[in-house]
Parts: C-alpha cells; sequence; structure tokens
C-alpha cells in the first residue's frame, strides 16, 4: 500500500518536529555531560573514596531501569510531549538537588530520584522521534542520537569551563537546570500528537427489519414505552446468528444486566515478541560495545601501552568524535544501504575496530581501532529504537523495551569485562566484544525497516 502524497505543510511542521526533537535530544545530553564533569567537585565536596563514590553512581542505572518500562504505558496514555515536560522539570530539579545533598547517602538517593526521571525523559523522547521519522518516511533517529552526544559534549566542556574559574556547583547547576527547562519548553510547542488511544471493539451494522418476520420497528422520537406491554430485546452487537456468536439470551442479558461488563476490554498484543527480542539482543550488544569503550578504552592506553595521561583522554576523544559524526551521516548510510545494511556493515566494522586497536602496533592504530569501533557501533542502537517503533502492537511499550536493554548493557557490560580483565588482562578481555560484534552483524536483518516509503 502507498502511502498518500504529503503536502508543503505537513513537511514543514514534520521539519519543524524533527528539529525540536533534535534540541531535546541535545539537552538531555547536556545536562548529564553538566552532573558528569563535576564529579571531582562533588567527591571532594563529601569527601568520598573512589570505591563509595563508584557504588553511589550504580543508584541512577538502577533507578532509569526501574522506571523506563513503565514509560510507554505514559506516553501512550499522556503523549510524549506531557511526559518529556514533566520528566525535564524534575530532573533538572533533582540536578540541582545533587549540590546540596550532605552525605554519601543522601547523594545516592538523589540519584536514584534524578536517574529514575532522565531515564522516562530518554524513553519519551525516543518516542517522540519514532513517531516524526514514521510520519515523514525517513531515517532520522540517527541524528536525534547525533544531537545528543553533541549535548553532552557540549555539556562537559561548560563544566570543564565552570570548574577552571571555580564556579561553585550550586550555581553552575542551577544555572543547567534553568537552561534546560527552557530550551525544552519551547522545543515541546513544536511537537506532533503521538498519543494513542486503545481501540473499541466495533459493533457489526445491524441489517435492517423485514416485514413479517417478527421485528419491530423503533418507536418514534420522544414516543413513550407502556412498562406494562413486554418488549421484544433489542438488536445484539455483533455477527449474525450461527458466525461464532453467543446465543442471544445471554447477549441479550449481558447488554441489559447492569451486574454484567457492557463489553469486554479488546485484547492487547505482545510487546515482547520474537522480532523484538532479537532487536533488544542486538541493543545489548551495541550498548556493551559502546560502555566497554566509554569505561576502559582510556585505561587501557595508560596500563597496556604505556601512554600518557592526555594522550589515553584523546584516544576516548577520538571514539567519541567519531561516534557523533558517524551518527550525523547516519541517516544517509541508512536510507542508502537500508536500515538492516548499515547495521550490518557497522557490526563488521566494529569487529575490525576492536581487533585493531587491541591487536595492533603502536598508539597511533589504537586511535585508528577507536574510530572505527566508534563508527561501527554508532548506528546500532538508533537503528534499534526505530525498529522498536515499528511494532505493530504498542510502539511505545517496545521502544521502552528496547532503550531499557539498552541502559542495561551500559550498567552490566562495562563491569563483566573488568571482571574479566582481572583474570586475563585488559586487552585479552576487550577481545570478548569482537563476539559482540559479530553477533550486530548476524542478527541484523532483525531490525529491517517495515515502513512504506512516502510518494515524494
Amino acid at each position: 500500500m502507498t502511502p498518500a502524497r504529503r503536502g508543503p505543510k505537513a513537511d514543514q511542521r514534520l521539519g519543524r518536529a524533527a528539529l525540536a526533537t533534535a534540541l531535546v535530544f541535545a539537552v538531555n545530553g547536556f545536562l548529564l555531560g553538566s552532573w558528569v564533569s563535576r564529579l571531582p567537585a562533588t567527591r571532594d565536596r563529601l569527601g568520598a573514596s573512589a570505591a563509595e563514590l563508584g557504588l553511589v553512581l550504580l543508584t541512577p542505572g538502577f533507578g532509569s531501569l526501574l522506571s523506563m518500562p513503565f514509560s510507554g504505558r505514559w506516553c501512550r496514555r499522556f503523549g510524549s510531549r506531557v511526559v518529556i515536560a514533566t520528566t525535564t522539570v524534575t530532573a533538572s530539579l533533582a540536578l540541582v538537588a545533587l549540590a546540596v545533598v550532605p552525605t554519601l547517602v543522601a547523594l545516592g538517593l538523589a540519584l536514584f530520584v534524578w536517574g529514575s526521571f532522565y531515564g522516562s525523559w530518554d524513553v519519551a523522547m525516543n518516542v517522540h522521534g519514532s513517531a516524526v521519522e514514521q510520519r515523514a518516511g525517513r531515517e532520522w533517529m540517527p541524528r536525534y542520537h547525533a544531537c545528543w552526544s553533541v549535548g553532552g559534549i557540549a555539556g562537559a566542556a561548560c563544566g570543564a569551563l565552570a570548574a577552571q574559574v571555580g564556579m561553585p556547583l550550586i550555581l553552575h547547576f542551577s544555572i543547567v537546570a534553568v537552561l534546560c527547562t527552557a530550551l525544552v519548553m519551547v522545543a515541546l510547542r513544536s511537537f506532533i500528537e503521538d498519543r494513542t488511544a486503545s481501540p473499541e471493539p466495533a459493533l457489526a451494522p445491524v441489517a435492517a427489519p423485514t416485514p413479517g418476520a417478527g421485528a419491530t420497528l423503533d418507536p418514534a422520537p420522544g414516543a413513550a414505552l407502556d412498562p406494562g406491554t413486554p418488549q421484544p430485546p433489542g438488536p445484539v452487537p455483533g455477527p449474525p446468528e450461527g458466525e461464532s456468536s453467543p446465543r442471544r439470551d445471554v447477549a441479550a442479558a449481558d447488554i441489559h444486566s447492569p451486574r454484567r461488563k457492557r463489553r469486554r476490554r479488546p485484547a492487547r498484543g505482545r510487546v515482547l515478541t520474537g522480532r523484538l527480542l532479537l532487536v533488544g539482543v542486538v541493543t545489548l550488544c551495541a550498548t556493551t560495545l559502546e560502555g566497554a569503550a566509554a569505561d576502559w578504552l582510556a585505561l587501557y592506553l595508560t596500563d597496556d601501552r604505556g601512554a600518557t595521561a592526555s594522550l589515553a583522554a584523546a584516544g576516548y576523544a577520538v571514539f567519541a568524535v567519531a561516534m557523533a559524526g558517524g551518527r550525523f551521516s547516519g541517516t544517509v548510510v541508512a536510507e542508502r544501504l537500508g536500515r538492516h545494511g548499515a547495521v550490518r556493515v557497522g557490526g563488521l566494522v566494529s569487529f575490525v575496530g576492536v581487533l585493531v586497536t587491541v591487536l595492533g602496533p603502536g598508539l597511533v592504530s589504537v586511535y585508528v581501532g577507536a574510530a572505527l569501533w566508534a563508527l561501527g557501533v554508532c548506528l546500532v542502537f538508533p537503528a534499534a529504537v526505530s525498529a522498536g517503533g515499528e511494532a505493530p502492537e504498542r510502539p511505545a511499550d517496545a521502544i521502552a523495551a528496547v532503550t531499557t536493554i539498552g541502559y542495561g548493557g551500559f550498567l552490566v557490560g562495562p563491569p563483566l569485562i573488568g571482571l574479566l580483565a582481572e583474570q586475563v588482562g585488559l586487552g585479552r578481555a576487550l577481545l570478548v566484544l569482537l563476539v559482540l560484534a559479530g553477533g550486530i552483524a548476524a542478527l541484523a536483518p532483525a531490525v529491517r525497516s517495515r515502513r512504506p516509503q512516502p510518494v515524494p
């Protein structure tokens, strides 16, 4: 079935909605980058050790994992605009609270609350991004995630500047909270409606009465019925008798008895279909690959390759810049190769990137490998979110499931790499990522696009 041709006004509205979505993604990344950049100041303010701070930093991940599965339901009921507005305000307020909490326990509780709202915000903006790209018939999700990466880099840079000039945490986080809230509220004005209502069960048309068949005509409007005269039962909704319909006496009792339900609630389809489970596996592999680079690439450069701290930081900077650049070009790549083709190529490129990073000679090979690693994995998570949004039943819940699995990969994958590194060394532990990259390439057909392209 070919979609209807869109008019210029519809294209302009979708274009504005896409820009607004990109802004919300960038603000989300900016908020996170601002917090991460001031972790040293937070540690010094509370006098925490590295181990204590590490345990506390697990709490926002758990908060996100608990709230994200419910976020799809909230988006279906209230729309992503309402969910984003609510979570932006609360996450911004929680960020300010992080600057004044007096103890590590209080910091952990505040981070748990902050992570809960931040995770729901993440789901809601992906739900809206999916709705916009589906109506436009374009692969825009990679660009949204590229804007998130740029926002994170900008937030970290502003945080570094604030630390350099000695700006107090409370002032810095208050400015960030006000700025983020204001920008999101402006962006929400251009959002499209993406709320989905539960479908009502359809009623089959009732055949017109035929003379002599014992059928009675409805009384004229305003005519009173004689309470003493027995009335025949009214027409029963549903197919004619003999075509899987209930007996007339049972169906009529269901309708007229106040103790019985008037209509059954429509059955809801499953969210975790076989295809979505495969998409979840692809997501888990991708986020583990990405999280391993964030947590271990700089340490690998210093411990295994003998790089200085600045050269190690430059290694992860190469990865982050390649990640953002690859996502900005992701729309062109995905539309030319197909979404599944781009993911398959990405899995193979990340396989080569990890191999070159670990086994290549010299520091230059590590930088080249890190760039290939990032370019390979950068499109996988956006592609998985787009695939979840095309679920025929409850797409918002499917996106929530995909993003929850993604956060699980970020939370669980890197620590497992660390445990393995204790036994075999960090370099050999990173080689396990080759299995994940190969899995992405093998399971790429799971994210194949299922929507028709619009008529230009």
